[in-house]
């Protein structure tokens, strides 16, 4: 397992749309254990592949702290709801905004051994899901936000 590093906004593989798994092969199954410990060590809650500079349709989730979800061809089936809140992003470091987000996503997607399930979340998870699923058509939060982006440090000291 490794610490990748992670692509910062500016990368124009940020802005690329991933490819679909078609197998797991070794490689596949270490990228994935490098996401997982690039976004712990990152103390991200997700991250997507694109984010550490492979284009490949995978994203890790852990929305609460040593539970991760792993999504390979994430498929987003269902929303409902809306919630609107802070949001950052790991490849956009030092910076938050506000984003308006579905309160409820249902996905269909593939695990490590590519084998389909269907995830609900609320709340932060369906933030995540919907946040690390647009990663991988190339889009990035700051296309989302409401008003201007935030410092951290400024949202810190209010």
């Amino acid at each position: 397992m490794a610490i990748r590093n992670i692509r910062i906004i500016g990368d124009e593989v940020l802005k690329k749309t991933c490819k679909e798994v078609k197998e797991i092969t070794p490689r596949i199954s270490q990228l994935i254990d490098d996401m997982l410990d690039t976004m712990y060590e990152a103390n991200g809650v997700g991250l997507a592949a694109s984010q550490v500079g492979i284009l490949k349709r995978i994203v890790v989730i852990d929305t609460e702290g040593g539970c991760p979800y792993v999504l390979i061809n994430p498929r987003i089936l269902e929303t409902s709801g809306e919630q609107t809140g802070q949001e950052a992003c790991l490849s956009v470091p030092g910076k938050t905004g506000v984003v308006t987000r579905p309160n409820y996503v249902k996905v269909r997607a593939y695990d490590e051994e590519m084998q389909p399930f269907e995830l609900e979340g609320t709340e932060l998870l369906a933030r995540a899901i919907c946040h690390e699923v647009e990663h991988l058509d190339g889009c990035l939060y700051v296309e989302r936000v409401e008003g201007e982006l935030m410092d951290v440090e400024d949202l810190e000291e209010e």
